[in-house]
């Protein structure tokens, strides 16, 4: 239950502060633009997903379990999000979120950290796939500068609609998304050590603001961004409030933990350490109460800033607040700036992250696996695209758990973390 900070500052160097410092900056570079992005595909401000970032990343450093976990918004909560705004409005998710948050810090108190490896593995990668789908899809619309109206938010609902928007498509919008995707990519192949998001992003935004180009901008679609935090303040509750949006928070709820403890166990076999499970469900419960009271989003530990963190030389909790803290300066300073990042680009970044989160190097894996798990993977897949991702996680996991009743002798899976 005790935080790793308080023991990895027992025997803190000047040369750890350094190696973390420079981590931290590493890690703000990829999450500043990611954040962004992740906000904006999820309905909510980009200003919104800065502020989970901060708050939420910092919070997670500071009281989770792991000695390089980086927190913030994810992509596995860009449905979920959408979903609980177009039907509960803004003011809903925030109390959802507070929600999810009391989940968390009563799910850690209670020590229930370690019943992650009894949530079959099959059920995890069917509704991340979906989740995947559903994320690539919805920013069809600024990678190729399409003029669709108002899309639908169901999957089935959305793609004739754009699909009759397609003589809409713009040239400099779609040239503008393929260029920083490849930039991205390129980077990340070439110049790892280098923040690839922010300098493709940074770039092909400024070439269509130097140049005039005809495409969307933060400024033009949202206003320009706050330069400061908000005050904190309590969601307003009411009974009829909390039931009706408990569904809500027990999916998010259970997505910030599921994802958080995934990416702690990619992080300790990359650093050969052992995270505090419990620990790390108490920090995602404050993490997301005090996110919501500034008016974030859900937040939970990012396994690819996570990784980023590790191969940027973090070693302790300390790089993460570094990184929430150069991510609050970059909103203090530079707000104005990240308001003319085009919206193509940013639909770039999310059409990678969503590919990244198929995990397509496992797709043989998928296939050849037990009839069992690939029922459960597809059945799954196809509720969170089709139906509704609470459903689908409610039924993939009760049925995950009656073919485990069935055969109670086999221990449980041994989990192969997701290297997303």
């Amino acid at each position: 239950m005790l935080p790793k900070i308080v023991t990895t500052l027992r025997d803190y160097t000047p040369r750890l502060f350094l190696a973390d410092t420079l981590a931290g900056i590493s890690v703000a570079m990829v999450a500043l633009p990611l954040s962004i992005a992740i906000a904006i595909a999820s309905g909510a401000t980009p200003a919104q997903g800065l502020v989970t970032a901060i708050i939420g990343g910092l919070l997670i450093s500071l009281l989770g379990g792991s000695r390089v976990q980086i927190g913030g918004p994810t992509g596995a909560f860009i449905v979920v999000v959408f979903g609980v705004i177009a039907v509960h409005g803004y003011d809903g998710l925030v109390l959802a979120t507070f929600m999810a948050g009391v989940i968390l810090v009563c799910a850690g108190l209670l020590r229930v950290g370690n019943l992650i490896s009894y949530v079959p593995e099959a059920v995890v990668s069917g509704f991340t796939i979906g989740i995947a789908i559903i994320i690539a899809t919805s920013q069809l619309g600024d990678f190729f500068g399409l003029e669709p109206g108002k899309v639908p938010a169901d999957f089935l609902g959305k793609l004739p609609v754009l699909w009759a928007a397609r003589e809409t498509a713009d040239v400099a919008a779609t040239l503008l998304a393929l260029v920083t995707l490849g930039l991205i990519v390129l980077f990340r192949r070439l110049l790892p050590q280098f923040p690839g998001l922010v300098i493709a992003v940074g770039l092909t935004s400024g070439v269509a603001y130097f140049l005039q180009l005809p495409v969307d901008t933060i400024v033009s679609r949202y206003g320009p961004l706050s330069g400061q935090l908000p005050m904190p303040a309590l969601p307003a509750f009411t009974h009829d409030r909390i039931v009706e949006l408990l569904p809500s928070a027990a999916v998010i709820a259970f997505l910030a933990g599921v994802e958080s403890l995934l990416s702690a166990m990619v992080a300790d076999r990359m650093i050969g350490s052992k995270h505090r499970s419990n620990a790390e469900v108490l920090a995602q419960g404050f993490a997301n109460i005090g996110s919501s009271l500034f008016g974030g989003l859900p937040a939970t530990g990012a396994i690819a800033r996570t990784a980023t963190n590790v191969r940027a030389g973090g070693k302790t909790p300390v790089a993460g607040i570094v990184h929430a803290l150069v991510i609050l300066g970059a909103l203090l300073l530079f707000a104005p700036l990240a308001g003319y990042l085009a919206m193509p680009a940013l639909s770039a970044i999310l059409v990678l992250t969503a590919w990244n989160m198929s995990e397509p190097h496992k797709w043989k894996g998928y296939a050849a696996a037990k009839p069992s798990d690939r029922l459960l993977l597809v059945m799954t897949l196809l509720l969170t695209v089709l139906v509704d991702l609470t459903f689908a996680i409610g039924a993939g996991v009760a049925l995950g758990l009656a073919l485990r009743l069935r055969n109670r002798n086999i221990p449980p899976a041994d989990w192969k973390p997701p290297e997303r």
